[in-house]
């Protein structure tokens, strides 16, 4: 394996490493006494009787339990037996052991008029018209500045509909489930349904932002300043046919003001009870004149980052909230090995200069709790432009044009990802050996006080740009537009230890210039702390561009109003690239991009859309007062994996006014990430032996396939809602809103590689993996194969069947619910009372490994969505002042972390917002003063205590499901001139 490859390995999430073994340690037999159980203690036990170096991504060892061990073996037959079942491989990497798994060796101003004909609703692209038959929920000027909410993300993350797996900043260092660890530079992202951040479209007026994460997963929500959002519409339903790759779960669509007049000035500041602070600062100037309007923005946000130390349930050691002790073995002082395998804590409070055997105390292993030394948030600074405008060059034809750029900085104590042990020679000057064999020992040491604490830090720099020329044709309007946009991230991870150059020291003979590593870091030169600092970095880039020639307009009158259609041809090109900076395991740093990766994507589209009146004001009848059908098509080209056509299908009828019964039918689909097309690039053949109940013998020869296929194509959705819309006329204020949906997902990108070894056991559940019986002439194929590994030395004659554990489209996912709305808004004491709840509650969630296995429910378990997400509201507004209430409720779910299988509990927190305006702003033109306080989680509620143990750390809360952050206030003041 190549260095480049241990940095993909490393760089997917967090990694423990325990130091490389001697020669003789490696070869010994040694008794083995390790029961089965969750895979990272396991290897715990492993490295500690071993004094192995094993270096594992966290993300490979969640839900993993080991073999049992037991007897007298030597390492490599230990290992072996412990992994047998975990679907994961040791590889050997200068002095380490790498675990793999076995198939990847590398690695809102008030809300526009949605009845205007120049307004095009998210949902559809005929412009006057909303999204026929599909649920849209819009949060408009009003409604973001009463939430009290200070960003875009913290916005979309109060939306029931929205599930807090996957990246963001919550989540990055605390887990990999669901994409987080694909979140290198502390992004934030949203996960509409859950079904994965990459299945939610995020457009920003319309135009595909650049995205970031490893591969280009997500689009990063945090770029985007909320000063300079008019209103943000979702469309919580499946919406490729209108929009192409990714709106499976839904749309999100972010409006920047563009016909803002004056000045606006907004000063925020805020604090969580003073463990945290933030501020904020936006300016926004707009001008509209006869021919046209312009807007400038610009805001500047600062957050303080939130350390763990702030959080009683933050920490490694949750034995006083009735959990588990998980705190590191690396402590400073540390622990040293013997040679013999026994262990020996080196005291506290000595430099090591001057330690001697007898000082050690014996049994004892120095441990050191790195959450508590760590932050729970960054500490994070955004810069953001955004400048747009439109001019009237004649009275038909008019350009515009759109600018944002943003830049994010942060910086964020670490939670000490690369640990290991080290071999300390008998040559080194401060050498202890604990039991007289004067051999070399083993130390597990922190390195903190020498280096200090791991810190996370980085940038991210992102352009959007668009440009278009609109003529009217009569009652038809045709628009060409083109846009460019980029996003460049670069993370990282400094104060980590050298191995290559850490050997170096540990071996010098010279007490001024050697490592001593048997006290407190005291007792160090300077200049060999310096020679030992090592560090990793990423630096990935994503561009986009695109083109686009829409028409829409009328085709012709019917008796219940115009026949409307729009349609268009799209063109984008899509590229990233990345690369890594490893200065970890040589003496010097290694640089170089990730190879394999495809080249760019080139995406050629044609769309239709039809919008059919049936019966409306002109010709209703008993029974229908309205019945409108859209009908829409999308032919989508990619050069990388062919085409794919998605249609969609929506009604609406209203009976009687007030009333609308609402339902959508449609295909959706996502494209594959960039690095889900690495392909044989990354492929690994090889012949196995595994276990097969059919068999006489009890196993079978096979050859196993792993990596990544070939010819990896789009994930494809069905889904289809009903609903239905009450607004009775003889109840003022009163609206009722619910939809049932059903998002059948199919093709699934994944890899059941982790299973290989029960595919003949299990045939029920990997029936479409396995070939029985192949041709011969198959066999020979893969033998041929350059690289083909055949350490067991099967002949090919005795392979009797092919398991495929390569990753490619294999899973299903079906998710069925409930989205619900009640407002009431009716007149009191002279004002307007606001109050309505609004939730989600998920019936099923039923997921299938692979074809013809069988499903699972997962609603309600640790990574999967909640079955109940509730918001409910209740304000009072009278000319310039209004106070709101929001109550926050997410539904309590099982922890299948643990054994048993744990409860954690509901969290319900509690937001006040109060607003008051001063002087004429009081008044229609909204110039003068305007004041706000916000309490958010007002009652200090503290998440819900949840055990979550990873492979090198723990949490004591769930942060998918529940954020640190505890009670925020802040005030704010917005000045419009």
């Amino acid at each position: 394996m190549k260095p480049i490859v241990m940095a993909a390995l490393l760089a997917t999430g967090s990694c423990l490493a325990l130091s490389a073994p001697t020669a003789r340690a490696q070869t010994a037999e040694t008794e083995f006494n390790i029961p089965a159980q969750r895979l990272a203690d396991a290897l715990r036990a492993y490295s500690e009787a071993t004094g192995r170096d094993v270096i594992a991504a966290s993300q490979l060892l969640e839900g993993r339990r080991s073999s049992a061990v037991r007897g007298r073996l030597s390492p490599d037959e230990a290992l072996t037996r412990l992994l047998a079942k975990t679907g994961l491989v040791a590889k050997h990497v200068a002095g380490s052991w790498v675990l793999q798994l076995a198939n990847n060796p590398a690695l809102l101003e008030k809300p526009a008029d949605t009845g205007s004909e120049s307004i095009v609703v998210t949902g559809s692209r005929i412009r006057g018209a909303g999204p026929v038959g599909s649920p849209l929920v819009t949060l408009d000027r009003t409604a973001i500045e009463r939430s009290g909410y200070a960003t875009v993300q913290q916005l979309l993350a109060s939306l029931p509909q929205n599930f807090g797996g996957g990246p963001t900043e919550t989540t990055l260092g605390a887990t990999t489930r669901n994409g987080a660890g694909s979140d290198a530079t502390y992004g934030s992202s949203i996960n509409l349904r859950g079904l994965g951040p990459s299945s939610t479209l995020v457009l920003v007026d319309g135009m595909r932002p650049p995205l970031g994460g490893t591969g280009g997963v997500f689009a990063d929500i945090s770029l985007i300043p909320v000063s300079a959002v008019e209103r943000i519409e979702i469309l919580t339903d499946g919406a490729s046919a209108i929009y192409g790759a990714d709106a499976v779960a839904g749309v999100v669509n972010v409006r920047l003001r563009k016909n803002f007049e004056g000045t606006e000035t907004m000063l925020r500041a805020g604090t969580a009870d003073a463990d945290m602070s933030e501020m904020q600062f936006g300016q926004l100037l707009g001008k509209s004149w006869g021919g046209g309007h312009a807007v400038i923005a610009y805001q500047f946000s600062q957050r303080g980052a939130l350390a763990a130390a702030k959080r009683p349930y933050a920490r490694e050691d949750l034995r006083r909230f009735g959990g588990g002790d998980y705190r590191s073995l690396y402590g400073s002082p540390g622990t040293i090995t013997a040679a013999d395998g026994r262990v020996f804590g080196i005291p506290a409070g000595q430099d090591g200069t001057a330690l001697s055997a007898a000082d050690l105390l014996p049994g004892v292993q120095n441990r050191r709790d790195n959450r508590a030394h760590s932050d729970l948030l960054p500490r994070q600074r955004v810069h953001s432009f955004y400048a747009g405008g439109e001019i009237e060059i004649t009275e038909r034809l008019s350009i515009h044009a759109k600018l944002l750029a943003a830049e994010r900085r942060y910086r964020m104590t670490g939670n000490s990802e690369f640990l290991r042990r080290f071999s300390v020679p008998v040559s080194n000057p401060y050498y202890v050996d604990p039991i007289g064999t004067n051999e070399p020992v083993l130390v597990a040491y922190s390195f903190v006080n020498e280096l200090g604490p791991q810190i996370n830090t980085g940038r991210v720099r992102a352009i959007s740009a668009s440009a278009g020329l609109e003529q009217q044709v009569g009652d038809w309007r045709i628009e060409l537009t083109g846009g460019y946009g980029k996003q460049k991230g670069r993370a990282n991870t400094l104060n980590l230890v050298n191995s290559a150059r850490l050997a170096s020291a540990l071996a010098d003979t010279n007490p001024s210039t050697a490592f001593n590593i048997f006290g407190d870091g005291r007792a160090n030169n300077p200049a060999t702390i310096e020679s030992i600092r090592g560090s990793y970095g990423t630096i990935d880039t994503y561009d986009n561009w695109s083109a686009a020639l829409r028409v829409d307009g009328p085709l012709a009158r019917l008796p219940a109003g115009n026949l409307r259609l729009a349609a268009g041809i799209e063109y984008r090109r899509e590229a990233y690239d990345y690369f890594t900076i490893l200065d970890l395991s040589s003496a010097v740093p290694i640089a170089a991009p990730f190879a394999g990766l495809p080249g760019p994507r080139r995406v050629k589209s044609i769309y239709g859309e039809l919008m059919v009146p049936i019966f409306g004001p002109d010709n209703r009848t008993a029974g229908v007062e309205r019945l409108d059908v859209s009908l829409a098509g999308r032919l989508e080209d990619y050069n990388q994996f062919g085409r794919t056509a998605n249609p969609k299908l929506g009604v609406r009828w209203d009976p009687v006014h007030g009333l609308a019964i609402r339902g959508s039918f449609g295909t959706s689909f996502r494209a594959p990430h960039f690095d889900e097309l690495l392909g044989s690039s990354l492929s690994s053949f090889r012949a196995l032996r595994v276990d097969d109940p059919a068999s006489p013998t009890g196993t079978s020869n096979v050859v196993g396939l792993f990596g990544y296929a070939p010819d990896i194509g789009p994930e494809k959705a069905t889904s289809w809602t009903v609903g239905v819309d009450i607004a009775p006329p003889r109840i003022g204020g009163v609206k009722v809103s619910l939809t049932y949906y059903d998002v059948n997902y199919k093709d699934r990108i994944g890899s059941v590689s982790e299973d290989y070894l029960r595919f003949l056991v299990n045939r029920d559940l990997f029936a479409g993996v396995i070939t029985d019986n192949p041709l011969p002439e198959l066999v020979q194929s893969y033998f041929a194969m350059p690289g083909f590994i055949n350490p067991l030395g099967i002949a090919p004659s005795e392979v009797v069947a092919i398991i495929d554990g390569r990753t490619r489209n294999l899973s299903a996912e079906h998710q069925r619910g409930l989205d619900f709305e009640l407002s009431y808004a009716p007149e009191f004491a002279g004002g307007t009372v606001d109050a309505g709840v609004t939730g989600t509650h998920i019936f099923s969630i039923k997921r299938t490994l692979t074809e013809g296995a069988r499903d699972t429910e997962v609603a309600g378990l640790y990574a999967s969505p909640v079955k109940w997400r509730v918001r409910g509201r209740m304000g009072w507004s009278k000319g310039g002042f209004s106070a709101s209430a929001f109550i926050n409720y997410t539904g309590g779910y099982r922890n299948q972390l643990v054994t048993p299988t744990a409860r954690v509990s509901h969290w319900t927190t509690v937001d006040l917002t109060i607003v008051q305006a001063i002087g004429a702003a009081a008044g229609e033109d909204g110039r003068g003063l305007q004041l706000a306080l916000s309490l958010v989680n007002l009652f200090d509620r503290d998440p819900p205590f949840a055990e979550i143990p990873s492979f090198s750390s723990a949490l004591g809360y769930d942060p998918e499901k529940a954020n640190p952050l505890g009670r925020m206030a802040s005030v704010q003041a917005r000045i419009r001139w």
